[in-house]
């Protein structure tokens, strides 16, 4: 992919965006379509901070320039012509990240790699309301991968050893609104740590190279907790893990003649979501969700019911 030019100095209006930025420009080559919306929210978010005094403007006008450049670069993805399989995309990316980093977590290997992926994986997140509003679970994983990135920082700044796993946080309360700034930190435990968020800038970016993200880990649709743990990890280089594809419906074959449902404009929309859903999965040999999302497809197909 072509360099893209470079942008002015960041706006300090724009400080709470520096985050999304630095993730695009880490994934101009490793995976240009999260680049692209990475670049897509910073400017839609920008536009809504100050799109007045002149700095601003001149950021924001060589920010559409790169995001013009990519989208001619990238014309023939379906993930930049086709908002869904986009959204897909990078939903399956972060929550892919998240995963990784969810199952470092739960093993006690607590590194700044790891850290960095829960930070990467909500920033990601975020970069999901440019398809519209988050869903329920996606706000619980994003709440959680920040404040893990926050607290396991925090430990290993002050020398102490994290406790793995969902510790020390109600997942079902209702603080997602307390994140819409995107850097404030979540209540965490023990509480005093709830003083400093994590920047990931505090770090030396170098300390970052050679994420290694397993190939077909995506994360399902479910809450933090719900996580499998993982397996087949020796030594820095991540394993794939053993995929259990679920069982197809019996039900789902000797479903008679769909003539008398009536399927709603809504209904083929989100059969071809799934469709979609499943494609992407398919791209990081995620199987098994694959497979549950083409049964969801069938499901409403035939039955007129989720």
């Amino acid at each position: 992919m072509a360099a893209l030019a470079p942008l002015p100095p960041l706006p300090p209006q724009f400080k709470s965006l520096q985050h999304h930025l630095r993730t695009a420009q880490e994934h101009d080559k490793r995976d240009p379509v999260v680049a692209y919306y990475c670049r897509l929210y910073a400017m839609q978010t920008g536009m809504k901070i100050d799109s007045k005094t002149p700095e601003c403007r001149k950021f924001l006008s060589k920010l559409m320039d790169q995001l013009e450049a990519l989208k001619k670069q990238l014309g023939d993805n379906e993930a930049i012509t086709q908002e869904i399989v986009g959204c897909a995309h990078v939903e399956n990316y972060a929550l892919k990240m998240f995963l990784y980093a969810d199952n470092e977590d739960r093993a006690g290997r607590f590194h700044k790699n790891m850290i960095k992926s829960f930070y990467t994986a909500s920033l990601l997140i975020d970069v999901l309301t440019v398809f519209g509003e988050l869903t329920d679970e996606n706000m619980k994983h994003r709440k959680y991968a920040r404040w893990k990135a926050t607290y396991i920082h925090n430990c290993l700044k002050n020398g102490e050893t994290p406790q793995a796993g969902p510790v020390g946080m109600d997942e079902e309360s209702n603080g997602e609104e307390n994140e819409e700034a995107g850097t404030s930190p979540l209540p965490i435990h023990p509480p005093q740590r709830s003083s400093s968020a994590y920047d990931p800038s505090n770090i030396p970016s170098s300390s970052y190279t050679g994420i290694q993200i397993p190939p077909g880990a995506h994360a399902p649709a479910n809450t933090p907790a719900e996580v499998p743990h993982s397996t087949g990890v020796t030594g820095s280089t991540i394993q794939p893990t053993p995929q259990n594809i679920p069982a197809v419906d019996p039900a789902l074959f000797s479903t008679m003649s769909i003539g008398d449902i009536r399927l709603t404009p809504e209904d083929f929309a989100r059969a071809q979501k799934y469709c979609k859903y499943a494609g992407s999965a398919l791209q990081y040999e995620d199987v098994s969700t694959a497979v549950q999302n083409l049964q969801k497809a069938l499901k409403l197909l035939t039955t007129g019911r989720e």
